[in-house]
């Protein structure tokens, strides 16, 4: 996680498709997450969003795709948060 413009830059790797969804863990230092959606015209992309946006406890507005949108490997603003913030939000979802 990387501090960016008055917010944070998360790297996100996501598995498509799912039957159940959810954060998964860690994926070579990026969050993992397991989305429903299929990768067509951008619905895993929005379920990425708003997962992060519930994960995270801020409005959906606060969350911005800026990198990889046809990928797997996605990195995600979120606006307001600092890492430190973002980091003690998802740690419980982390936790084994």
């Amino acid at each position: 996680m990387v501090p960016e413009g008055g917010g944070s830059l998360l790297r996100v790797h996501v598995r498509p498709g799912a039957s159940r969804p959810g954060v998964a863990g860690l994926h070579a230092g990026a969050l993992a997450l397991r989305v429903a959606a299929r990768p067509l015209e951008g619905a895993a992309n929005r379920e990425v969003l708003a997962m992060i946006a519930r994960a995270l406890d801020v409005a959906p507005s606060t969350v911005e795709l800026v990198a990889g949108a046809r990928g797997r490997d996605k990195r995600i603003r979120i606006h307001g948060l600092d890492p430190a913030a973002v980091e003690r939000r998802l740690a419980p979802r982390l936790r084994v």
